[in-house]
């Protein structure tokens, strides 16, 4: 027999707030974090748009020497791991006494293995880099991190799929427990948000460069879109089977009923329509979901005119006649890019159980592609139960989540 699968607790460290209930009322509000930064653009950046991301302070909490082996994202994920913990009442004896595993998003570790080889070349001499380089530097960075100081001895996996990595992390967290392989896991994703991880981005003229108003800048879907913004920060959810959460006493407050991959086998970074499609597709079929039982589309639309073109026709493809209302909440957060999927889930979640629809910030007019969905421009009261969320990414890796509201 197949498990249920729920989620029991949440933390989010974003540019639109550090706690759950900012983040709600940011996102009620139509709050953009969205800002200009003369620092990259006197380093080079063709634009200087990003979000400002603080960092927690950690120092009360982790001790310096386990400190040295964490680099920036890696702090954010603690951050909001810990908060999800606590929403979870999960305490450390709990899961001292109990497997609990980690499946997490992460795709970079830029700044920090720079920095390391940058001391290397400087002193050539290998000890330069210091001694937790090599743990700061790796893709799993966080996970390795995550498990040692919370000691988690269930299974420890790095999800590494460019802007799907932390649906994807979900999405096997959930397959795991589903089918009676685990009972409880941490997942979500975490992405640095310093200046050296995106500059590869601005050279290809990813990003937008409505720089005279920030929080203008990122259009999902609109006809004047000119680029994304590049972002940052760390999301979690807490997923167990639904005997786990009853067993302990854990407070329940949704179930994922659906998920869809899929990938494009085309262009390394132009997506295509049949790929995102396909993985809607999958998650309403795994799900045995109605498309007209969605209340709402989290659209992984970035604000580029390819992307949000294709997701805008792969989503009339399944949803048909049905306008099912979308927003894509990058539109005020910009692209936290690895964390993109889990944070998206923390908000659309926040939206269900606030009885509203966070609109989509500087939709003014469709193009011939985005006018087939129902995009919803200004922030709505509404009840849904039921939620879709799209992650897509660089190398054609999709992942779709449908979440469902339990009271």
């Amino acid at each position: 027999m197949e498990n249920r699968v729920v989620i029991t607790g949440m933390g989010i460290w974003s540019c639109l707030g550090q706690t759950l209930e900012d983040v709600r009322q940011a996102l009620y509000d139509g709050k953009s974090g969205i800002i200009f930064s003369q620092e990259r653009k006197d380093m080079g950046y063709r634009s200087g748009l990003c979000t400002h991301v603080p960092m927690p302070d950690l120092k009360k909490k982790i001790s310096r020497t386990q400190r040295q082996f964490m680099p920036e994202e890696a702090m954010y994920a603690y951050a909001a791991t810990e908060q999800a913990l606590q929403n979870a009442g999960l305490d450390q004896d709990y899961i001292d006494s109990h497997e609990v595993g980690i499946i997490y998003g992460n795709d970079s570790a830029a700044e920090s293995t720079m920095n390391a080889l940058d001391r290397f070349r400087e002193f050539k001499d290998t000890s330069a880099c210091g001694s937790g380089a090599i743990f700061q530097s790796m893709n799993s960075t966080i996970t390795m991190n995550l498990a040692c100081l919370f000691r988690l001895r269930g299974i420890n996996l790095t999800s590494s799929a460019a802007c799907a990595s932390s649906s994807l992390a979900i999405g096997n967290a959930y397959l795991l427990i589903k089918n009676g392989l685990s009972d409880c896991i941490i997942t979500g994703g975490a992405q640095e948000n310093n200046p050296y991880v995106v500059a590869s981005f601005d050279g290809i003229q990813a990003f937008s460069t409505r720089e005279d108003d920030p929080s203008k800048a990122c259009r999902p879907f609109d006809k004047n879109r000119d680029g994304l913004v590049p972002g940052g920060g760390a999301a979690t959810v807490i997923l167990e089977s639904y005997e786990h959460a009853v067993r302990r006493g854990a407070p329940i407050l949704a179930e994922i009923v659906g998920w869809g991959f899929s990938g494009n086998g085309d262009h390394i970074s132009t997506p295509n329509v049949a790929g995102p499609a396909r993985s809607l597709e999958l998650a309403v079929k795994n799900g045995n979901i109605n498309p007209a039982d969605i209340g709402y589309v989290n659209a992984h639309a970035t604000s580029t005119h390819a992307g949000d073109g294709r997701e805008a026709m792969a989503i009339k493809q399944i949803f048909g006649d049905y306008a099912v209302p979308v927003t894509s909440t990058k539109s005020q957060t910009g692209h936290e890019m690895w964390a993109a999927g889990a944070a998206e889930c923390i908000y659309s979640m926040l939206m269900m159980k606030g009885g509203f629809i966070a609109g989509n910030l500087n939709f003014e007019e469709p193009d011939e592609e985005t006018a087939c969905v129902n995009v919803i421009p200004e922030t709505i009261e509404t009840h849904f139960d039921m939620f879709l969320s799209n992650s897509f990414g660089f190398g054609g890796t999709n992942s779709t989540l449908i979440v469902k509201n339990i009271d």
